[in-house]
């Protein structure tokens, strides 16, 4: 009987190939380097920052040495990175990358990423259950809870109300209105019966392209505000909602309003 105690390789389980090949049961699977290299690919933010520390660093070096001033090439390798910072940030959507947005919801989406910052929920391409079309945007601060539809028309037509019917150039475009406030009202229909009491959801159709002789106008029931007007629309709310209002009402619109895609 052999007394002698087991390596902790032998005690380890082998796989069934390691008995035919016993050279390669000491073989480590990674070493540390390749590790290290896997973790980085494998963590994109990770990746996106050093390739642009990378392009910042030669900037930097370049202007370093075409002006003998490496204070001046610092300066110019972090401007570098900032301004690589906030071009991406401009150009990511957070629909995902195979079903980008018109470019109408994308402008508005790059406002909205403002409003974020200022304690705005989001939430962007939701259908309406029972309804037909889609929210482009829903919206929901301190002044209430909010529905966008972006839409882009040709700048060549004016954009007039005439008689409560709005026309870009000979068109009428009040079905696109009332389309916009079933989606909103349908929304406010389930968000109140999820959270068991009455909310308000305030829908707009913001345009793109043609001139407007106001940056909001209420026709129909909805908003229809200038694409570029969104923010200061959104700051003419009159309700006054708490942070655990807000909250509430966001968690409850992602339950009742699935994502479009």
């Amino acid at each position: 009987m052999n007394s002698s105690t087991p390596s902790s390789d032998d005690a380890r389980p082998h796989r069934p190939e390691a008995l035919f090949f016993p050279n390669q049961r000491n073989t480590r699977e990674v070493s540390g380097g390749r590790a290290l290299y896997g973790a980085l690919r494998s963590n994109e933010s990770t990746r996106k920052w050093v390739i642009r520390s990378a392009i910042a660093l030669v900037v930097g070096l370049a202007v370093g040495l075409l002006t003998s001033d490496w204070r001046l090439g610092g300066t110019f390798a972090i401007l570098t990175v900032i301004g690589i910072a906030v071009y991406k940030s401009r150009r990511e959507s957070e629909i995902p990358r195979w079903r980008k947005p018109a470019a109408a919801q994308r402008k508005t989406e790059a406002q909205l990423k403002v409003m974020k910052q200022l304690g705005y929920r989001v939430l962007h391409a939701r259908t309406v259950p029972g309804g037909n079309g889609q929210i482009d945007h829903f919206i929901v601060g301190r002044r209430g809870a909010f529905a966008i539809d972006s839409e882009s028309w040709d700048k060549r037509l004016p954009l007039r109300n005439k008689l409560e019917q709005l026309y870009h150039g000979r068109f009428n475009k009040n079905e696109r209105i009332d389309e916009a406030l079933e989606e909103a009202k349908r929304a406010e229909e389930l968000i109140s019966a999820e959270l068991g009491r009455e909310i308000k959801v305030r829908a707009s159709l913001a345009i793109y392209g043609p001139g407007m002789p106001w940056d909001s106008h209420r026709l129909r029931g909805v908003d229809i505000i200038s694409g570029t007007k969104v923010r200061k629309w959104l700051r003419s709310g009159r309700d006054r909602l708490t942070e655990s209002e807000i909250e509430e009402i966001y968690k409850a619109a992602e339950r009742v309003l699935p994502p479009r895609y």
